[in-house]
């Protein structure tokens, strides 16, 4: 690996990642996809150091995807579950978090149900930290692997028309994306009901439809967010069935969408209420797709944050 021009200790989020950042992340991902094919899938950049992996929240893809890139680059992992952990009796983060530190990792990869805790807990530890997720603020590698998937399928993203659909006001996916579609030049779409429409979401660049016909018209790209009932205050919709008759992705309102669009999700898939299950299996989903590029764009986020300085590659 060749020395990077990515100057950030953390990844927190896209907010603050210039588009050189976001297409330095990027094309390491593209380098590290050709490991997963090999027979042994190893290399060994990482080797001696330690990420943990301090998951507050359930999770599935993330937390394996982050284990498998972890090891893949040769890093010892170590799991962290709220329900193992001494949060389950009463310790605070910050508590947890210099514990941690004081075990001398070299990244922490947290995922955390209060927006801003990753943030909070990179201002009192010595290693790196990454944000596998925090509250409703934001999400970075889901995005840097939505845009590595498109990238992959449409060989660009400047100038495509893109469709976030759903949920977006409980959405940290759906921010962070829009933050890294945008810098990398394509246009937002976001289309939900009302009552899951952040209050001015405009300022950040996109088109507010209140219609999903509407936003799918022409569009290159179609993420269909999760309806994430852990987080809907009562009341905010009606019950699922209507939701997915006005806002669910069937196979006939992909029709107004390109004929070439493709049709993402960042998991888990609530089958049959915002996503029809013969458009998430059919030939325009992408999903599966984004579950590998999530490993490759979480082997080079970790590889960005930890991997061996200058000096290190002297002392070798």
């Amino acid at each position: 690996m060749t020395s990077h021009s990515f100057q950030h200790r953390h990844l927190l989020g896209i907010e603050n990642l210039s588009t050189d950042d976001i297409l330095t992340i990027l094309n390491l991902a593209d380098r590290f996809l050709e490991i997963s094919e090999r027979p042994i899938k190893k290399v060994p950049t990482l080797r001696g150091k330690t990420v943990i992996n301090f998951f507050m929240e359930a999770s599935t893809r993330t937390r394996t995807s982050f284990e498998i890139a972890g090891k893949r680059l040769s890093a010892d992992v170590i799991n962290v579950s709220s329900s193992g952990s001494s949060i389950s009796k009463g310790e605070t983060l910050l508590d947890t978090a210099m514990n941690l530190n004081a075990m001398k990792p070299d990244v922490i990869v947290i995922r955390h149900s209060s927006s801003g805790a990753a943030q909070f807990v990179s201002q009192y530890v010595d290693c790196s930290v990454i944000n596998a997720g925090d509250g409703m603020h934001e999400h970075p590698t889901q995005a840097l692997l939505d845009c590595g998937t498109i990238r992959k399928h449409k060989g660009r993203i400047e100038g495509l028309t893109v469709a976030i659909v759903g949920d977006v006001a409980h959405s940290r996916v759906a921010r962070s994306n829009i933050h890294a579609l945008r810098k990398l030049g394509a246009q937002v779409r976001v289309a939900g009901p009302m009552t899951l429409m952040p209050v001015g979401i405009e300022s950040m660049g996109v088109k507010v439809f209140y219609r999903v016909e509407d936003a799918l018209k022409d569009a290159d790209v179609v993420i269909v967010l999760r309806l994430q009932k852990e987080r809907q205050e009562d009341g905010l919709i009606p019950n699922t069935r209507e939701y997915s008759r006005y806002f669910g992705i069937n196979s006939s309102r992909l029709q107004l969408a390109k004929p070439d669009a493709i049709v993402m999700h960042p998991g888990p898939i609530n089958r049959g209420v915002e996503l029809a299950s013969d458009v998430a299996d059919g030939t325009r989903s992408v999903i599966l797709d984004q579950v590998t590029q999530g490993i490759a764009v979480r082997m080079a986020a970790l590889y960005l944050v930890a991997g061996p300085t200058s000096e290190e590659h002297d002392a070798r």
